[in-house]
Formats: C-alpha cells, sequence, structure tokens
C-alpha cells in the first residue's frame, strides 16, 4: 500500500511539473479555461492555431444568442503575438456577430493574452460610420 501511495504522488508530481514546463516553454495550455469579461472560455490548440470560445458566458450575452461553444476568437499564435478575427454579439441581431480584427502579446509567463482591434459600431444591425476599439483580456483559470 505504501508503494502505491508513493507512486501515485509521483505521477502527480510529474504531471505538475508537465504543466509548467508547458507554461514555460510557451506552448498552449491544450483544452484550458481562461477568465474573460466575467465569462469563462475554452482555449483549444492546433499547431500554431487558437480558437477561444464560451465555456460558461456571462449571464447579459445570452440575450445576444451567445451559449457554451459559441466562438469569440479564431487565429494564430505566432512567438508571444495573437492575432486573427474576434467577434462582437448583439442582442439585436443574435446568430449574427460582427466580426473584427485583433492583434496582441501573450504576457511572458503565458497566463494571460490581450489583443486589440478597432470595429465599426452598430446601432440595432445598423451601422453607424463610428468606429471603437475593444481590447479583449484573456487571463488563464485552470485545465477544463
Amino acid at each position: 500500500m505504501f508503494y502505491l501511495k508513493f507512486l501515485w504522488a509521483k505521477v502527480l508530481s510529474l504531471a505538475v511539473l508537465v504543466g509548467l514546463v508547458t507554461a514555460i516553454s510557451g506552448e498552449a495550455f491544450a483544452d484550458s479555461c481562461w477568465n474573460h469579461n466575467g465569462s469563462l472560455m475554452r482555449l483549444q490548440a492546433q499547431g500554431n492555431q487558437r480558437w477561444l470560445s464560451y465555456e460558461v458566458p456571462r449571464n447579459v450575452l445570452r440575450n445576444a444568442g451567445v451559449q457554451r461553444g459559441t466562438l469569440l476568437f479564431s487565429g494564430v499564435k505566432n512567438g508571444n503575438w495573437y492575432s486573427g478575427t474576434a467577434r462582437v454579439f448583439s442582442k439585436f441581431c443574435p446568430g449574427s456577430p460582427l466580426e473584427y480584427s485583433v492583434e496582441g502579446p501573450v504576457r511572458g509567463d503565458q497566463l494571460q493574452v490581450t489583443v486589440t482591434g478597432t470595429r465599426e459600431v452598430f446601432n440595432r444591425c445598423r451601422p453607424t460610420g463610428q468606429y471603437t476599439t475593444d481590447t479583449l483580456v484573456f487571463t488563464y483559470s485552470h485545465q477544463c
């Protein structure tokens, strides 16, 4: 019995070490959960491709048609830089998110991603001719 407990402790230690090495090496925490603006997000990675989708959207987003699995960001990670497409959702046009380009850095410890982009402002699904800059911050929470 002692040997089994010892072996289990070694397996857990190795799992923690692998997670730390992954974080330090700059690779994505595959299938990890991140906090963003009151919602829990899921980061999925394949090579340098990245997808951030809603795991648990904050309540106000549900009126805009956002549910578990709704994609917020898709793009790539090159070094410590993300670039790609973000989406903004509105209750006035559910199912038709506005897409815009974003890019930005990954923090040195790999536990936060901040992307910024400029998009047109819409009023009830109609373009206004005005623009705003959005900043999206994703902070690592845990393995999903």
